[in-house]
């Protein structure tokens, strides 16, 4: 079965961190990329950085450019999301996701075959 479930989102004041993880299971994770998108309140779904377990290459929205970071470790199938500098627009569920080798810059969801349940980052002003 495969598996995409992610963790420690949580509340945080404005310019706090935060670390998600997105931890994956059921499918050969050195042949995927595994992208983070965010989804806030009456918003559409929005890319936020992805990363190919076949390379380590990374791409990032520009919204979040120089203060996420996305790291892989391929030992425990699991991605990392670090974000610095949070600020309340950053307020929405943080979904990770699966798509075959390599990432894209477009970040459209249908590209995605698998997708985690979610997991809330509120950002305070």
């Amino acid at each position: 079965e495969v598996q995409l479930v992610e963790s420690w989102g949580g509340l945080v004041q404005a310019g706090g961190s935060l670390r998600l993880s997105c931890a994956a299971s059921g499918f050969t994770f050195d042949d995927y990329a595994i992208g983070w998108f965010r989804q806030a309140p009456g918003k559409e779904r929005e890319g936020v950085s992805c990363i190919s377990s076949v390379d380590g290459s990374a791409v990032y929205a520009d919204s979040v450019k120089g203060r996420f970071t996305i790291s892989s470790d391929n030992a425990k199938n699991t991605v990392y999301l670090q974000m610095n500098s949070l600020k309340p627009e950053d307020t929405a569920v943080y979904y990770c996701a699966a798509r075959g080798l390599y990432c894209s810059g477009s970040y459209y969801p249908y590209e995605y075959d698998y997708w985690g349940q979610g997991t809330q980052v509120t950002v305070s002003s």
